[in-house]
């Protein structure tokens, strides 16, 4: 379901693929022929745990990592942040897009229902 809203509301970037993989990072960029993986950080326990990843990255394959710090303005959002303020009936509209909004108002909803 992730995989089809992100598709839709990037559908008008060209230049955007949204795929999904198993198993390692580095084996996926291997095989799209990426030999750098961008990776948003939000906060420094963000950092903590990609670096982390980003020197294992590194030694296994030679992928490099690249951090670009999250907008303060939306540095605080995060997916379960989201769903439990619109659970609660609080107004998501500015952190996700139209699309996500409305799928999360139906899957809660139907949550309700039942």
């Amino acid at each position: 379901e992730r995989l089809e809203m992100l598709r839709e509301v990037t559908k008008e970037f060209p230049n955007v693929r949204v795929l999904a993989f198993q198993g390692l990072l580095v084996d996926f960029c291997r095989d799209q022929g990426a030999q750098v993986v961008v990776k948003g950080l939000r906060a420094v326990s963000d950092f903590d745990y990609e670096l982390q990843m980003a020197q294992m990255n590194i030694g296994l394959s030679g992928v490099e990592t690249l951090f670009m710090p999250t907008n303060p303005l939306y540095s605080f959002i995060a997916s379960s942040l989201v769903k439990e303020v619109a659970k609660w009936g609080g107004d998501v509209s500015t952190y996700v897009p139209e699309l996500v909004e409305r799928r999360l108002a139906e899957r809660l909803r139907a949550a309700r229902a039942n």
